[in-house]
């Protein structure tokens, strides 16, 4: 585990955080603006220091003040990916990514064409950093942060400069790197797609504090967040491509029922995860027979928890054999509805927002 334990005063805000994280996949620390996202991701990269701080990885003390242990930024093994890719201008690509692995005193070029096919650049080798696209830039930079050996890759919000298409360019190549880099990577984002499409792990901040850290399904299907992250709720599930209709859907299946989408390309098999807002889904006591709803699951009523709207709640559901769903809905049908934990009711899902 990566032990990592901050307290730093500010004028505005104290960050105070105390942290088990993973030694592999993809952590997201997730926040709206000011919550302390990157003020943590700068504490680990030792750009800022904790008057209070401990940061232990893979068993090696980066910092530890109790101790007087401060390793500087240039000594820890980590990548750093930051909004702007940051490439130097006078060097073509593969200078830059030779400039990596000079840094990391790796002068055989060791893992460089693996690392180069992985982030599909070799046709911009010889190009000039001015002659890359935005998504082209942020590849480079990830690749020159992977050739450094890094025990840890730091993401400050890699995508946040890019447009949509741009951002749909890259989005691929980030899932290879979480399927196949055996490093933990820190990433940060305010994109809730973003990080239930790439994220392992999730840390939710708000205030300079963690409010919520554990797997990312786990942590997503809670009714008890915070207010600030009311407007987000919903969970992810990890589903499988079971079927193509004749009439233009496909029927992916997860584990404690199937749910149908518009017509997906992706052959039968393909893993993929889908993502599920609270405020898409309704309740009703009973399944309904005639209903342009397609999508309707069985669940048992957990926990009602109100929300910082006026006038709604927010529920916990479980189905009966497989993961958690949250519906949003009034206290009106609530109380119409007569809906209490432990009663059996029927999710509505009336839209599935798939993440590949």
């Amino acid at each position: 585990m990566i032990e990592a334990r901050f307290l730093l005063d500010y004028s505005e805000f104290t960050l105070d955080v105390d942290l088990q994280l993973p030694e592999k996949g993809i952590t997201a620390l997730f926040g709206h603006s000011g919550s302390g996202k990157t003020t943590v991701l700068r504490c680990f990269a030792g750009l800022n220091r904790a008057t209070q701080g401990r940061l232990v990885v893979e068993g090696q003390v980066w910092q530890d003040e109790a101790q007087g242990i401060f390793l500087p930024t240039h000594e820890r093994p980590l990548g750093l990916v930051f909004q702007e890719a940051s490439l130097f201008p006078h060097l073509s690509v593969r200078k830059n990514l030779e400039y990596g692995m000079k840094r990391a005193g790796n002068k055989r070029g060791e893992g460089f064409d693996a690392c180069v096919d992985l982030l599909g650049i070799r046709p911009l080798l010889d190009r000039a950093p001015d002659r890359l696209s935005g998504g082209e830039r942020q590849r480079v930079a990830i690749a020159r942060a992977l050739l450094t050996r890094p025990r840890l890759l730091l993401m400050d919000e890699p995508l946040a400069a890019l447009d949509l298409k741009r951002k749909l360019e890259i989005l691929p190549y980030l899932e290879k790197l979480h399927d196949e880099l055996d490093i933990p990577v820190l990433y940060i984002s305010h994109a809730p797609d973003e990080v239930a499409r790439l994220a392992d792990h999730l840390v939710l901040m708000d205030g300079g504090k963690v409010v919520a850290s554990g797997l990312l399904m786990e942590t997503l299907a809670r009714a008890d967040l915070p207010p600030a992250f009311a407007d987000d709720a919903g969970v992810v599930l990890e589903a499988t491509v079971a079927a193509h209709e004749t009439d233009g859907l496909t029927r992916i299946d997860f584990k404690g029922g199937s749910l149908y989408v518009s017509r997906r390309d992706d052959p039968i098999g393909r893993r993929l995860r889908c993502r599920i807002h609270a405020r898409d889904v309704s309740i009703a006591l009973h399944p309904l027979g005639e209903s342009s709803v397609l999508n309707t699951l069985p669940v048992l009523v957990e926990a009602i928890v109100p929300t910082d709207t006026e006038g709604h709640v927010l529920l916990q559901l479980k189905l009966s054999d497989g993961p958690g769903l949250l519906a949003r809905i009034t206290k009106r049908s609530c109380t119409a509805l007569n809906v209490q934990p432990g009663r059996q009711v029927y999710a509505m899902v009336k839209s599935v927002a798939l993440l590949a």
